[in-house]
């Protein structure tokens, strides 16, 4: 499954209404003060001391032993299944899990794992369907080692794992003896919309991490957590992948203000979501999911028009949104204001009359 944006054009107009992603998000200004205002040292020796407080935070928020600060959530993926496989173990997803679909088939490339898919609606799998994948020990099968998740499910349409859900399977993986990890990419967004705490939605799984490059706005980064052996060894992947960052406390530092200043505000990109999924809902033709987060996808083929050139007609008009096989996926965040959520319907209500 494939995102593509829009093809870059120089005679198209400044990009205004950036609904492309929640990764397009862009520093605010007290993040970037904040940032300038960092204190740092070498990370590599244990020296920085913004870095440091940062995996303290966050191994705490999601009742972990110890966490390590990497450059990206794809990178916290694929390090904790290099420390929890080895060559020939299989590991379970759903298809459209990110370790499946976006991850340029390193699991399999670096460390010659194979990916199962399980199935299920909106990109969530049922522990039924979990429990019927799981096979006898046999010299025949690769090893089953772990079960992963994510947090939302970005193609499911956003769409958050029930923290019952959650239990029961952690229960069936420790029952058969699977490790657990949760790709916690919009975990945050998870944790606002159920008001489950992130502790609370972590507890269970051996592995999982915050990306603070999404909703949360800053610049790079990601923090994975687990126990004390477990993160000793992510950071012998980390050095492996390409090292430490050095003076990363002013990345960090990024996060940090992100933890304390962006959290509570995703209920406002989820508002946000809402209102933009009841305007296409009003719209002839457009059909549309009820979202969940920050993440709506619609379909605009029933109007007359494509995928394609609805995305191409809203670029013209200076909004920028990405299509997803057949829909068009339009992401919410802090640079998106409810005045643009607005703009946008009238837009596609305009292109959709006109196909």
């Amino acid at each position: 499954m494939r995102m593509t944006p829009a093809s870059p054009d120089p005679k198209l107009p400044p990009v205004r209404i950036n609904l492309m992603s929640d990764t397009q998000t862009r520093p605010t200004l007290a993040m970037r003060e904040a940032m300038a205002r960092a204190e740092v040292g070498d990370e590599q020796i244990g020296d920085d001391p913004t870095t440091i407080a940062l995996c303290e935070r966050v191994a705490d928020m999601l009742g972990k032993e110890a966490a390590v600060f990497l450059p990206s959530g794809t990178m916290c993926n694929v390090a904790a299944t290099l420390v929890h496989c080895r060559p020939g173990d299989e590991i379970l997803a759903h298809p459209s899990a990110h370790v499946l679909t976006r991850e340029g088939g390193a699991h399999a490339a670096l460390g010659g794992f194979q990916i199962t898919p399980l199935p299920g609606e909106n990109g969530v799998f049922t522990p039924e369907t979990f429990r019927a994948a799981i096979q006898p020990v046999s010299r025949y099968s690769a090893p089953q080692r772990v079960v992963t998740v994510e947090q939302t499910a970005n193609v499911g349409g956003g769409t958050i794992w029930k923290k019952s859900t959650l239990d029961e399977i952690t229960a069936i993986a420790r029952a058969h003896k699977l490790i657990t990890h949760m790709d916690g990419a919009r975990l945050m967004n998870a944790c606002v919309a159920t008001g489950v705490s992130a502790r609370d939605m972590a507890e269970g799984w051996d592995s999982v991490w915050i990306d603070f490059s999404k909703g949360l706005g800053a610049p790079i980064g990601a923090v994975i957590a687990g126990t004390d052996t477990f993160i000793d060894e992510v950071w012998r992947w980390k050095q492996r992948l390409g090292g430490a960052m050095r003076q990363s406390g002013i990345c960090a530092a990024a996060c940090l203000y992100a933890l304390d200043h962006h959290i509570d505000r995703l209920a406002d990109d989820h508002a946000n979501a809402r209102t933009l999924a009841r305007g296409l809902a009003q719209i002839p033709g457009i059909t549309v999911n009820q979202p969940e987060t920050n993440l709506i996808f619609f379909d605009p083929t029933a109007t007359g028009i494509t995928t394609q050139r609805m995305i191409s007609e809203l670029r013209k008009r200076g909004i920028l949104t990405g299509a997803l096989d057949h829909r068009i996926r339009a992401c919410t965040h802090l640079d998106v204001t409810a005045t643009m959520i607005e703009e946008t319907v009238s837009a596609i209500r305009d292109i959709a009359s006109k196909a």
